[in-house]
C-alpha cells in the first residue's frame, strides 16, 4: 500500500475520536432507553424512545463495524449487565422521559454536524451524515409528541420591528452600571435554553443521587444539582428583569424511589458529559450576548463548571470508571523505553 493511500484509508484524529465519543453516549443511552421502555405507559411516549433506541443500537453497530475493519479496539462502553438494572422501580416519569430524548436529539444534532464536517473517509462521512439525520427525525417526533400534549415549551416571541435599523450608541455593549438595554434575541434565545437544560440537569441530579450507595457520588450529584439549579435562578433573574417568564421546571417528574437502577460509573458519566456540555453552550453564548455584563457572567458560570467537571472527573478516575479516550503517543516514553 502506498503511503498515500494509507493517509487517506486511515481514521484520522477526528474521525477516531468522534465514532468513540457516539460509541460511548449511544451505548450508555441504550442503558438509559431500555430501562424507560420497561416502564414507560404512554404510547405516543414508547414510540419516540423506541425510535431513539433504534438508532443507538444502529450507531453501535455500525462503529463496531468500522472499528473491526480498523483493528481498532472497541470500547468497553456501557453494557446491560453491568450498568443498568432494566427490572427497577421507576425513578422517573414518563414526562421526564420525553423530555430527556428530546434533548437527546437535540445533543445528536450538534455533534453530528461537527463530526460530519471533518469526516473524511466516505463511510465516516455517511455514518455521520445518516447519524445527524437520524437526530433531526428524533427532534421533529419528539416535537410533535410534545405538542401534542401540551407540554412544549417555546421560546419567547419579540415585537416586529417596523423598520430595520442600525446601531448607534455604544451603550449597546454596556450593561454594568448604566441602564442596561433590552435583551437581543439570541440572549433570550440562550439564557432560556440554558434555563431548560439546567432545569432538566437539576432534576436528573436528584434522581441519580437518590439511587446511588456510594456518599462522594451522593455529594458529587447534590452539588451538581445546587450548581444547576443556580443557574436556573441567574437566567431567571435576567429574563424577568424584562418582563419575560422563565421556563417551566420538572420537579414533579421524578418518584421517590432510592433503588438501585443505574451504575454509578454510567451515572458520573452522564454527569460529566452534561456538565461539558454546558460548558461548550456558555461558551456559544458569550459569543452571541453582545451586551458585556452577560458575558461576563457566562464566564463567570464557566469557570464553575470547570472546576466541577475537575472534582467528577477525579472522582471516576479514583473509582477506576474512566475509560481511556484516543490519544496520541508520548514520544519521550517511546523514546527512553529501550533504555535499561
Amino acid at each position: 500500500m502506498e503511503t498515500n493511500d494509507y493517509n487517506l484509508n486511515t481514521l484520522t484524529a477526528s474521525e477516531v475520536t468522534n465514532l468513540w465519543n457516539t460509541y460511548m453516549n449511544d451505548s450508555g443511552a441504550i442503558c438509559h432507553l431500555k430501562y424507560e421502555l420497561e416502564l414507560v405507559e404512554d404510547e405516543d411516549i414508547r414510540s419516540v424512545l423506541q425510535f431513539a433506541l433504534e438508532i443507538s443500537e444502529k450507531n453501535i453497530a455500525e462503529i463496531k463495524s468500522i472499528f473491526t475493519l480498523e483493528n481498532y479496539p472497541i470500547p468497553h462502553g456501557f453494557t446491560l449487565d453491568e450498568d443498568v438494572d432494566i427490572t427497577a422501580p421507576r425513578l422517573f416519569t414518563d414526562v421526564y422521559f420525553l423530555y430527556s430524548v428530546s434533548q437527546m436529539g437535540k445533543i445528536g444534532i450538534g455533534n453530528f454536524s461537527m463530526a460530519l464536517a471533518s469526516a473524511v473517509r466516505d463511510d465516516v462521512f455517511q455514518f455521520f451524515n445518516r447519524s445527524l439525520n437520524d437526530s433531526l427525525k428524533l427532534v421533529e417526533k419528539t416535537k410533535q409528541v410534545l405538542l401534542s400534549k401540551g407540554l412544549y415549551t417555546r421560546s419567547p416571541f419579540l415585537p416586529k420591528p417596523e423598520s430595520i435599523d442600525y446601531v448607534e450608541e455604544k451603550s449597546f455593549l454596556s450593561g454594568y452600571f448604566k441602564e442596561q438595554r433590552p435583551l437581543t434575541g439570541s440572549e433570550i434565545m440562550n439564557l432560556y435554553a440554558n434555563y431548560e437544560r439546567n432545569a432538566l440537569g437539576a432534576v436528573t441530579m436528584i434522581g441519580y443521587s437518590q439511587v446511588t450507595q456510594n456518599k462522594e457520588v451522593t455529594d458529587f450529584f447534590i452539588k451538581g444539582k445546587e450548581i444547576a439549579n443556580k443557574h436556573c435562578e441567574i437566567f431567571s433573574s435576567y429574563l424577568k428583569d424584562h418582563d419575560i417568564s422563565a421556563p417551566t421546571t420538572y420537579n414533579s417528574e421524578i418518584t421517590d424511589s432510592t433503588t438501585y437502577v443505574f451504575s454509578d460509573k454510567k451515572m458520573m458519566f452522564y454527569a460529566t458529559t452534561l456538565t461539558a456540555l454546558s460548558i461548550a453552550y456558555y461558551g456559544s453564548s458569550i459569543a452571541q450576548s453582545p451586551r458585556r455584563d452577560i458575558g461576563t457572567m457566562y464566564s463567570r458560570l464557566i469557570a464553575e463548571l470547570l472546576k466541577f467537571a475537575d472534582e467528577g472527573t477525579r472522582l471516576m478516575i479514583k473509582n477506576g470508571w474512566l475509560e481511556e479516550p484516543p490519544r496520541t503517543v508520548d514520544r519521550n516514553e517511546l523514546a527512553h523505553k529501550n533504555n535499561k
